[in-house]
């Protein structure tokens, strides 16, 4: 309560003699809170981002990287990095989530693509922190220590360290091959917004220079929402086809371009796994338990597509035996 009311009086200071209400718009994993001030004539975003647990200026970089490849994401019209607060324009309420259906997937779906191609266009390798092999395997980390030890309860034994050892290194070998760009890192259902122009792009505060594939495997292998393979493939040639076009690194052959896309994906899902779980046991928030099969959905199919993947198949089947097919959202 302290903090909102820090809050109000920044914003009565920045507009004196105007009134306006102050109501949550939405809150996420972290630390961060957004209130949207509703005035006579227009709304603003405000962000909360105590100092003591969130920093600000990733946000704030970012934000001008992307608003200057042209890309829809929130103008940034005054800020207060030593309180924590940020005063952004309005990018609506309502989600792709919340809005796609079989009528429009693909008319928002290509929006996405596109303004994915503007940012990968402008990326610049010295703007944004590395998605380096330390990163990518502190993240793949988390599924052992949170999703199998303790969301599973299991402690797994030496060869069973070593085949999945084994198996993160191949995958890491892979993602650090493909070339590299601006990485949103949570470019999915969630954070992108129908806005005008499509989409309104927030909570890119984490972006990092790196796998050309990996929002798309955001995007497209969605934990909120879940599309035929078919339909995926048909989407991912599509975003293929403009990126040549645009001149961006992508393989040339669409079947190599499509594995790098698998293989960048099970990375993220096993991070997903793990940070599900540790927002769970750690942080009490269990809303993203139920997201997690359809997460292990993702991760059991590629894994049992590709010989490299086959020892953690083995292993998922050892510590989870399949269930029947998770319940997702599907048009």
């Amino acid at each position: 309560m302290q903090r909102q009311q820090q809050l109000i009086s920044w914003l009565k200071g920045l507009f004196p003699g105007e009134t306006f209400s102050l109501a949550p718009a939405s809150a996420d994993a972290s630390f961060r809170r957004y209130f949207r001030a509703t005035f006579k004539d227009r709304t603003l975003i405000a962000m909360d981002a105590p100092p003591s647990h969130e920093d600000c200026r990733p946000f704030l970089h970012v934000a001008r990287l992307f608003e200057k490849s042209g890309v829809h994401v929130p103008h940034v019209h005054a800020e207060d990095l030593s309180q924590g607060f940020m005063l952004l324009s309005d990018l609506g309420s309502t989600t792709y989530l919340q809005a796609l259906n079989g009528n429009n997937a693909r008319e928002l779906y290509g929006a996405a693509t596109r303004a994915l191609v503007r940012i990968q266009i402008a990326s610049n390798e010295n703007e944004l922190p590395p998605y380096d092999e330390e990163l990518l395997l502190k993240e793949m980390r988390l599924f052992p220590e949170w999703y199998i030890r303790k969301h599973l309860c299991i402690t797994l034994s030496d060869v069973q360290n070593a085949r999945l050892d084994a198996v993160f290194s191949r995958i890491i070998a892979n993602n650090l091959a493909q070339p590299r760009v601006y990485v949103h890192r949570d470019y999915h259902s969630r954070n992108l917004m129908v806005a005008e122009p499509n989409p309104g792009i927030i909570d890119f505060q984490d972006a990092v220079y790196g796998p050309i594939t990996y929002d798309l495997a955001s995007l497209f292998k969605d934990a909120y929402i879940k599309w035929d393979e078919e339909q995926i493939i048909d989407w991912l040639i599509a975003y293929w086809e403009r990126a040549r076009r645009a001149g961006l690194p992508v393989q040339e052959d669409f079947g190599e371009f499509y594995r790098d896309f698998e293989l960048m994906g099970v990375q993220r899902h096993i991070k997903v796994l793990g940070i599900f779980a540790r927002l769970y046991h750690r942080d009490g928030k269990d809303g993203y338990l139920k997201d997690m099969p359809l997460v292990m959905e993702y991760l059991r199919a590629a894994c049992a597509r590709y010989e490299d993947l086959k020892p953690l198949f083995n292993l998922l089947n050892e510590l989870e035996p399949p269930k029947e097919t998770p319940t997702g959202y599907g048009f």
